[in-house]
């Protein structure tokens, strides 16, 4: 078996991943897949790089910040979903206006989703001048910060974490696509040089995904899909159930075969640009979807 560690943010987004596991198909193609979580963006793009993961699950725009910022050649083989982000506030907080002057949590200041928070806010007349902000790391963090802490006003959460925040009583923004348009969320990530030596192994993980995928998204299991959440996730099974329907919108769920969604990642790209002040190179540079075509070959065959 070829060990294949992972860095997930555990979510809604890591059901295909979880699926593949459960239904054996990463073993089928010969891989033993060790998902870890990751705990903020920073942990995945240094261990990406430095080895200790070999694929990353995480926000699209992380894998250009490795590219950018770390200037080591990820690039991204997979799609995902539009990120199933929200924006959630302390209920004292009636209109995105009312932010003036507040702390607000994010994973990282510099990347991902943190850029769509920050056009958010300037299309209600806020500027990074108006508002602190505090780096907590991953959507679980951020919810935590919000729930022990009412100075902290704000974070974008997806599920189960929305789910807790909306039951606590925070107060849902709207969606993040809503706000912005089209936006390529969660994607898959690997260096690129991993790639190239182990292209058999790519093709074989992104086809065991795909089934994953495929498994997840069939009616047939959506008990099963519902308690795997619950055990994958510690969620209780009406929880579970919320963060299955999620995955499983027809508008806002999980991308059909994990289809790459290019509008939306020049969506990133171009707020990436705006906040650090360099334009980045054309969307198809930081995209190799060779091994996904060769996976979906794989299947047809």
């Amino acid at each position: 078996m070829t060990p294949v560690p992972v860095s997930v943010f555990p979510g809604t987004q890591a059901l295909p991943i979880f699926a593949a596991q459960a239904i054996g198909a990463f073993g089928r193609r010969g891989l033993a897949v060790e998902v870890t979580p990751a705990p903020n963006s920073d942990e995945q793009r240094s261990g990406l790089a430095q080895g200790r993961y070999l694929v990353a699950q995480g926000a699209a725009d992380q894998s250009v910040a490795v590219v950018e910022s770390a200037k080591a050649d990820a690039v991204i083989v997979l799609g995902g979903d539009g990120g199933f982000n929200r924006l959630f506030v302390q209920p004292d907080i009636v209109t995105l206006a009312d932010l003036r002057g507040r702390t607000l949590a994010v994973d990282v200041p510099d990347t991902g989703w943190s850029f769509a928070l920050y056009r958010i806010l300037a299309q209600h007349g806020l500027g990074p001048a108006d508002y602190a902000l505090t780096a907590v790391g991953a959507p679980a963090r951020r919810f935590e910060a919000m729930r022990r802490d009412r100075n902290v006003a704000a974070a974008i959460l997806n599920p189960p974490f929305s789910i807790h925040a909306r039951r606590a009583g925070l107060r849902d923004m709207g969606t993040i696509v809503g706000a912005l348009g089209a936006y390529q969320g969660f994607v898959s990530y690997v260096m690129r040089g991993w790639a190239r030596q182990n292209a058999a192994s790519l093709v074989a993980y992104i086809a065991a995904y795909l089934d994953g995928l495929r498994w997840a998204r069939d009616p047939a299991n959506r008990p099963a899909a519902i308690a795997l959440y619950a055990e994958r996730l510690a969620l209780p099974q009406d929880i579970a159930a919320e963060v299955y329907a999620a995955a499983v919108d027809p508008s806002e769920g999980l991308a059909a075969d994990a289809a790459l969604d290019l509008a939306g990642f020049a969506t990133v790209l171009r707020l990436r640009a705006d906040f650090v002040g360099r334009t980045p190179a054309a969307p198809e540079s930081y995209v190799d979807l060779s091994y996904y075509r060769g996976a979906l070959a794989e299947q047809a065959g």
